[in-house]
């Protein structure tokens, strides 16, 4: 048996129709950037998170980089950074002049906020929590950290929309929070796309002129800006896909709840299933590699999330950082391994996948 990692077509199938109903309309109307759509979606999704702004861009690395630099983080700034999660966190830092401080995380991948106060400085301006692979970092004791000592939160939820933290959404926490739509995630477009969501009105007023080359409109220029903005086709699709992310996300957490169920006597580390939309069902065994070429040949398609921490990457090796500094990011950059996990995965398919890691184990 031959077992994907994801499978966007069966994603979409059920959608076909819809879907090409909907490019049709966009093709019709011919506006394609800053169309109907995309304020339609931006009020939802505001609407859903019971926040007042939601401000759509081109990508949520995009996104987040506006919104620091919305922020005022920029030269001599210190931000907190997660050491396992997508080079995004950290690059866009970087590329504001500020200066990227690595947090090791727990075994769940999400920062270890009892290291926070570690890390502070007299220049450390605020905190990136990233919901990691769908699960909610522990968000009301960060929370209470940032407050104390003054730090701007935002937050990265990039893999867990709709994930919660004690009754709450990821991303209705701290100062804003940024999304990503790309095709892979729980709710993709049929590209790049991302966004911002916040309460603060003069915070998203600074992000969409940023993202508009510095104006509320076309011509009236404020200030050097950039261009990131969500396609009407984009958005148009994320307004078909949204009521379906509900459903999506339960299929995921039920196909979570099987391989707990079925895998809890083996000895690798499972997620819990708590606050978690599962983006992505990471394992962890010191025989990953082993047990990856195994399930190769068994035809079960796996990936790793992510090979390197990002103070070991070569992007920040000038950093001279070891894996002493992040014992824990060091661990799961050697024995994580992805399942796959997606809406539309069999019951035979799960079946096969846990066989195949039982056997390899006996």
């Amino acid at each position: 048996m031959q077992v994907p990692f994801l499978d966007l077509y069966r994603i979409h199938q059920p959608l076909e129709n819809e879907l090409k109903a909907c490019f049709a309309q966009v093709l019709d109307d011919s506006y394609f950037v800053y169309g109907q759509a995309v304020t339609a979606f931006e009020r939802q999704f505001a609407k859903i998170h019971e926040l007042s702004h939601c401000i759509s861009t081109g990508n949520c690395t995009d996104t987040l980089q506006l919104t620091l630099q919305a922020l005022g983080i920029g030269h001599g700034d210190e931000v907190l950074v997660p050491a396992m999660t997508w080079i995004t966190d950290a690059e866009v830092v970087s590329n504001l002049g500020a200066t990227p401080v690595f947090v090791d995380v727990g075994l769940d991948g999400l920062i270890d906020t009892s290291q926070i106060e570690t890390k502070l400085t007299s220049r450390t301006k605020a905190i990136i929590p990233v919901h990691l692979y769908g699960k909610c970092c522990e968000m009301d004791q960060l929370m209470q950290l940032a407050r104390q000592h003054d730090l701007l939160v935002i937050e990265d939820c990039a893999q867990a929309i709709y994930a919660e933290s004690g009754g709450k959404k990821a991303g209705t926490f701290g100062d804003a929070a940024v999304f990503s739509f790309y095709p892979t995630k729980n709710l993709g477009a049929l590209g790049d796309a991302g966004c911002m969501i916040t309460n603060d009105a003069q915070l998203a007023k600074k992000v969409r002129r940023l993202a508009n080359h510095g104006a509320p409109d076309k011509h009236s220029h404020e200030f050097p800006g950039s261009n990131s903005r969500m396609d009407t086709l984009q958005a148009a699709i994320l307004n078909l896909k949204l009521p379906h992310l509900a459903q999506w996300n339960a299929q995921r957490q039920q196909a979570a709840e099987d391989y707990i169920n079925s895998l809890q006597d083996l000895p690798i580390h499972l997620p819990q299933l708590a606050d978690h939309v599962f983006h992505v069902f990471s394992i962890l065994t010191p025989q990953r590699d082993e047990l990856r070429a195994y399930l190769k040949e068994k035809g079960v398609q796996t990936q790793v999330h992510y090979p390197a921490a990002l103070p070991f990457t070569k992007a920040y090796e000038v950093m001279k950082l070891t894996p002493k500094d992040f014992p824990i990011a060091y661990q799961l950059q050697k024995e994580s391994l992805s399942l796959p996990l997606f809406p539309g995965i069999t019951k035979e398919e799960q079946a096969y996948v846990v066989s195949c890691i039982k056997g390899f184990f006996a």
